[in-house]
């Protein structure tokens, strides 16, 4: 389930298969679940899941077969190579960049929330 930690429900997602994967409890050839079903299981939307599947094929841990589904890669096969790899890398970077505006957001609310509460307390 996604936990409301601040941190985008996509990358929580991936972290947890990551980790599942990782850690063997999805093994190389296994299927990931259905976006439905990952969706159900994480209380997310499909967007959201999507978006997660997304992270870990441009990390190399998966690998989609058309209309059969995504599956967990084997580590000994060979990774992608061209033009494959510059798309990963740009969404990569616009991960990077939602991940960073996010947090900017956050700390500029912050400061402008401590901002305001030194003004009022300058105007007493």
């Amino acid at each position: 389930m996604v936990k409301h930690t601040g941190r985008p429900g996509y990358l929580q997602i991936a972290d947890d298969l990551r980790a599942q994967i990782r850690g063997g409890a999805l093994a190389p050839g296994t299927p990931l679940p259905s976006t439905a079903q990952l969706a159900s299981q994480y209380d997310a939307s499909l967007s959201v899941v999507k978006m997660a599947v997304g992270i870990l094929r441009n990390e190399g841990l998966v690998i989609g077969q058309q209309g059969k589904g995504v599956f967990v890669r084997d580590e000994t096969d060979t990774p992608p190579v061209g033009d494959g790899d510059l798309v990963g890398e740009v969404a990569e970077l616009r991960t990077a960049v939602q991940d960073l505006s996010a947090r900017l957001a956050k700390v500029e609310e912050q400061l402008s929330t401590s901002t305001a509460r030194r003004s009022s307390r300058g105007s007493r």
